[in-house]
């Protein structure tokens, strides 16, 4: 017999800038009965990312923004405890797009039934999920690299870069990361097997950049915008490709940013492409099958960064956008049947 109310983190104020504690709210809430075709799902895990801060300004943008009062959107990986719909029985373990809170009630409309014996649950939120996704298909349909080829990443150390270089030296590249701690830069080197990371709080990334890439960029990978990709465009080869993933750097900004130099860009005939993952599903079963192959021989590896308690993620959120976090960022909201019970 489950608590018929429902704990929830919801946006109570739009930030200016930087997201602030007060601007979220920890709320308890009764859970509705279940419909015809509903499915009740306790949440385990919830995703932490970037996009989250785009969500919480009332603009217009790919997708609609979070309304005040509302919980705050994001994806999860959880356990069905009641269902009346056919697809989901009490007990499956399914990735779904609950938001931040401890229970959700869906349709089922994009949720998918999770096999703990192919991979931990929790990687369907990273490295077999929407970060795991947005690195293959930006990087393989609108990168294409070629044997021989540099690519540079940027946030090499997260999710979605970690994903991308590793991507790319399977399939024959130099790759170079760009991150920031010192720790980050060893670890995508040492650990991911990079070529080579660059801190992008050098003293001249520029020149730092020129050193790690000889040969010139012909893949950039771009998760951040602003000066990173100020120094990219610099040195960029003939018919050089940019997937445009994310502009990290100006997310929390309050006026547009000075853009960077984009004749580079003319001169060099390069592709510079913005997508969202959510426009590309019909890759997804091919991207599960490369990359759960990749995973099982160990050809990809990944990191978590797994904060306790659904009434952490505030905090653990105004910390990704500081870069704060090592690894894929992800809240542990209840028990996990696979692993036990939460520290």
């Amino acid at each position: 017999m489950i608590a018929r109310v429902n704990r929830q983190v919801v946006l109570k104020s739009r930030p200016v800038g930087a997201p602030k504690p007060s601007d979220f709210e920890l709320v308890e809430r009764p859970l509705p009965p279940l419909g015809d075709g509903q499915v009740l799902c306790r949440t385990i895990y919830l995703s932490l990312d970037p996009y989250m801060r785009g969500r919480m300004n009332d603009v217009q943008s790919y997708a609609p923004s979070v309304g005040l009062g509302q919980p705050m959107v994001g994806g999860t990986v959880g356990q069905v405890v009641e269902s009346r719909n056919p697809a989901f029985a009490p007990g499956d373990l399914v990735a779904g797009y609950d938001g931040w809170q401890a229970y959700g009630v869906s349709g089922g409309a994009g949720m998918r039934t999770l096999d703990p014996a192919q991979a931990p649950i929790s990687t369907a939120l990273g490295v077999l999920g929407m970060p795991g996704m947005t690195a293959y298909v930006g990087l393989l349909d609108i990168g294409q690299p070629k044997t021989g080829e540099t690519v540079v990443v940027s946030a090499a150390a997260g999710a979605v870069g970690a994903v991308v270089g590793q991507i790319a030296k399977i399939k024959g590249c130099r790759v170079v990361g760009v991150a920031g701690a010192r720790e980050k830069c060893e670890y995508v080197v040492k650990e991911l097997g990079f070529d080579a990371c660059v801190s992008h709080h050098a003293d001249d990334l520029v020149a730092a950049l020129r050193a790690a890439c000889p040969a010139g960029i012909d893949v950039y990978f771009d998760n951040v915008g602003g000066a990173v990709l100020d120094a990219v465009l610099k040195l960029i080869n003939m018919n050089a490709r940019i997937p445009l993933c994310g502009l990290i750097s100006q997310y929390n900004a309050t006026s547009p940013p000075a853009g960077p130099n984009l004749a580079p860009v003319l001169v060099n005939r390069a592709l510079i492409k913005g997508f969202i993952v959510s426009d590309h599903t019909d890759r997804m079963r091919d991207f599960l099958t490369e990359c759960s192959h990749w995973l099982r021989e160990r050809r990809i590896k990944y990191l978590e960064d797994v904060v306790e308690g659904l009434a952490r993620a505030p905090e653990a959120f105004i910390g990704l956008l500081a870069g704060r976090n090592f690894g894929k960022l992800l809240v542990r909201v209840s028990e996990d049947p696979t692993l036990g019970a939460p520290r």
